[in-house]
């Protein structure tokens, strides 16, 4: 027996010693930090992050010395870093509030060469543990594989909430969308079925229920959602949207409306309520302030000389439908809106304001800016802008732009941290970012969601697309959706 626990203790000390490789000792010292993918340099990170696993592509071998207080390990398997989630935690814990500092040497045809160390800032404000996402393939009318999908931010479980796949043919295809949450949490949460199947999933108090989202007045079944923080009430657009594809242009496709209004829905009385539908104004992405006091939502103002060809007279016009941004204040007992006011101008700037958020005291309006229209992860040049209410101006995101298209921000539910889809990786494929929104309104350097395999985002030949945060997973399962998504849906009373 003593001589099986003696080999037992040397096979668990040489796995120790493989996970924790010794650091080179003849290297050349570099003057810049490494290239790191995805680039997690000098980043700040909540203190309950996955690990930062990351690679150097063009290096045959790496080390990384990482160190927090008195905590350090070394890692290194082949090209890649990873960080195994146990010994991870200790580094955050040594590093809350502090940094820890990573030092890389890589090996290039039998040379080793050690990089200028960078930091990775670890703030005390943890992050919502998760996100949900649409992964689909970068195309413009598939619809084989579609899925809503959850990941934790604390590690790297995830799982689909639906998928396509679970209700199309070869004959049906289907579609899913929009999906969105009350509050951050799952309980009341909906998402869009589209094609076969059409209705809207809808949990309400965790019972499931779908719903053809209609009345005769709208222009189109309901689209764009956004739950009130504490109302059985969900707001929604209803649009006349088109696509436009282009043949010598960067931007590829144009999502365009060429009409558009807003109602509400009552989730327990099943009824429809149209609140916005000005016949020269194109109402868009309503969303409601914290407190559930403002309806916040875009327009574009254009003036039809032909109402009955409006579709062909948008496609004429496209690049003049710059959306600004508003909002009304809402009386949550008798549930009708106010007067709308303008709170920012972006088409007197030549660009257009979509998919706001606010933060939870009212004080920032967060938002994608683009240079016409309402689709931004379709325009090279969008950011992500930051409108400061109490003070009129606009903050500093440089930080957490890049050059390329970012598009659909949404704040944590503590306003810490900003979560939004970007183009930035290869220009084709989207991915989703995390950005620090520290307590003196100072934007941080983006990072890409962690992954166990850095080499995930390289490979994977999905984009993920509308990201949300949730503090809770869903807990409706897809099995679930799926016996709900094949019945008859309901209709709305009217």
């Amino acid at each position: 027996m003593k001589q099986y626990t003696l080999c037992f203790l040397l096979v668990v000390a040489l796995l120790s010693s493989c996970s924790h490789p010794s650091l080179p000792q003849d290297y050349r010292q570099e003057s810049g930090q490494p290239e790191i993918y995805p680039d997690y340099t000098d980043v700040t990170v909540p203190v309950n992050i996955a690990p930062l696993n990351f690679m150097v592509e063009e290096a045959d071998e790496v080390v990384a010395h990482i160190q927090a207080g008195d905590v350090a390990y070394n890692y290194g398997r082949g090209n890649k870093v990873i960080i195994p989630e146990g010994e991870w935690r200790k580094l955050l814990a040594s590093a809350k509030g502090g940094k820890m500092q990573v030092d890389v040497y890589c090996k290039q045809q039998d040379k080793w060469s050690r990089y200028k160390p960078f930091s990775i800032e670890v703030s005390p404000d943890s992050i919502d543990p998760y996100i949900s996402y649409r992964a689909l393939a970068p195309t413009y009318v598939g619809f084989e594989h579609l899925a809503i999908r959850q990941r934790c931010l604390e590690n790297f479980k995830e799982s689909d909430i639906f998928n396509t796949r679970q209700i199309s043919t070869e004959k049906e295809g289907t579609c899913i969308n929009c999906h969105s949450y009350q509050n951050y949490k799952t309980d009341n949460m909906m998402f869009h079925i589209r094609i076969s199947h059409d209705a809207t999933m809808i949990v309400s108090n965790g019972k499931l229920k779908n719903i053809f989202l209609k009345t005769p007045e709208m222009l189109s079944v309901a689209v764009y959602p956004y739950w009130h923080p504490m109302l059985p009430l969900i707001a929604f657009s209803t649009d006349r949207t088109m696509q436009s594809f282009h043949t010598r242009d960067i931007t590829k496709v144009e999502v365009m409306e060429s009409a558009s209004d807003i109602v509400f829905y009552d989730v327990e009385k099943n009824t429809m309520q149209t609140v916005l539908a000005d016949s020269i104004e194109l109402e868009l992405f309503p969303s409601w302030s914290p407190d559930g006091k403002w309806l916040y939502f875009c327009s574009a103002r254009h003036e039809f000389e032909d109402m009955n060809n409006g579709m062909n007279e948008t496609l004429n016009h496209y690049r003049q439908l710059q959306y600004n941004l508003y909002r009304a204040p809402f009386d949550m007992e008798t549930r009708t809106l106010g007067e709308p006011e303008l709170i920012y101008d972006a088409r007197s700037k030549e660009r257009s304001a979509v998919e706001q958020r606010v933060s939870s005291d009212n004080r920032y309006v967060l938002f994608a800016e683009g240079p016409h229209g309402l689709f931004h992860i379709w325009h090279p040049t969008a950011q992500i802008e930051i409108l400061d209410q109490q003070t009129g101006q606009m903050l500093d995101t440089k930080a957490m732009n890049s050059d390329r298209a970012e598009s659909y921000p949404s704040f944590s539910s503590t306003d810490r941290w900003i979560l939004f889809e970007s183009r930035r990786d290869d220009g084709n494929f989207t991915r989703d970012y995390l950005a620090y929104f520290d307590r003196k309104g100072k934007v941080h350097k983006a990072f890409l969601v962690p992954q166990k395999d850095p080499e995930f985002f390289r490979m994977s030949l999905f984009s993920w697309s509308r990201p949300e945060f949730m503090t809770e997973p869903v807990k409706v399962t897809p099995k679930m959706f799926q016996e709900q998504a094949i019945k008859k849906p309901g209709r709305v009373n009217f």
